[in-house]
């Protein structure tokens, strides 16, 4: 499949130009998020989460398995990203690109082993029986800054996730229909939000956050940050390019912690109008 043509001198020098007086093409301010739109599904644990043009769909579903005996009172979670060539022509089917495998690494260290699930609450019966919890991420359309589209929607859909209720008598487990018993939300330790900031090779060019596709094209080196409200850190990466101080990167985290603190309200905000037009019992 042909590749896209890369940015022409011309433009190339525009946006630099631009760029090194804070000016965006798109109008943004240099530290100004594209505002994030939450969309759920009939189903829960469907949401899809628009930034602008870059859209993600993020479903979940879960079933009940055998434990691997090395965890036997562990849940089980995994995370599968999927990139067609329906949210770029850069992206080939059947071949993951250095890209996905990017993603698919940082959602799985943001979403799964910063422990935002507390796995110990899937277990139904040790060494027997566990919750498998699945989360899919499709990828409808790429704009610039995957990566942040991605964990936003995968952390909505944990939370807006419910599985059914499971009664335990003995040995004898009984799965209860959601008609029948309300569904019960899955045990969240934290919310952690992925942030992307993008560096250029001049270095009076000041960082910018959410890059669009054109910027992440054009950047010199990117640097992503997931943490929480709560000031907590789960994941710095920062996969090659322009070398930062150490201050600089901690005035990254302190701009980190603020937009972290606004994703969190926009997202409870959502989830309260989502489930208000919902005739489902919240437990």
């Amino acid at each position: 499949m042909p590749r896209p043509p890369s940015p022409s001198i011309p433009e190339k020098e525009f946006v630099y130009g631009a760029l090194k007086q804070s000016l965006r093409l798109d109008g943004r301010a240099m530290l100004e998020m594209r505002t994030p739109t939450l969309t759920f599904g009939p189903e829960l644990g469907w949401v899809e989460c628009s930034l602008g043009k870059t859209r993600v769909l993020a479903q979940i579903d879960g079933k009940m398995v055998k434990p691997p005996p090395e965890r036997p009172l562990e849940g089980i979670i995994t995370i599968h990203s999927e990139l067609s060539s329906m949210a770029s022509n850069e992206f080939e089917p059947g071949r993951a690109s250095d890209q996905e495998v990017t993603i698919t690494r940082m959602l799985d260290k943001v979403l799964r082993r910063s422990d935002a699930v507390d796995k110990e609450s899937l277990c139904v019966l040790a060494g027997q029986r566990v919750w498998h919890i699945r989360l899919t991420i499709h990828v409808l359309s790429d704009a610039g800054n995957m990566l942040d589209c991605a964990c936003l929607a995968g952390i909505v859909a944990l939370k807006h996730f419910r599985r059914p209720e499971v009664e335990v008598v003995g040995d004898e487990i009984t799965i209860h229909h959601p008609l029948e018993r309300a569904p019960v939300p899955l045990s969240m330790h934290h919310t952690p939000f992925c942030l992307t900031f993008a560096f250029f090779p001049d270095a009076s060019t000041p960082p910018l956050l959410d890059p669009s596709h054109l910027e992440e094209t054009l950047s010199a080196g990117l640097l992503s940050v997931a943490l929480n409200a709560q000031r907590e850190l789960c994941v710095v990466q920062k996969a090659g390019g322009v070398p930062l101080a150490p201050e600089d990167v901690l005035k990254i985290m302190d701009i980190a912690v603020q937009k972290a603190r606004e994703l969190d309200k926009i997202v409870e905000q959502a989830l309260k109008e989502d489930w208000a037009g919902r005739n489902v019992e919240v437990r």
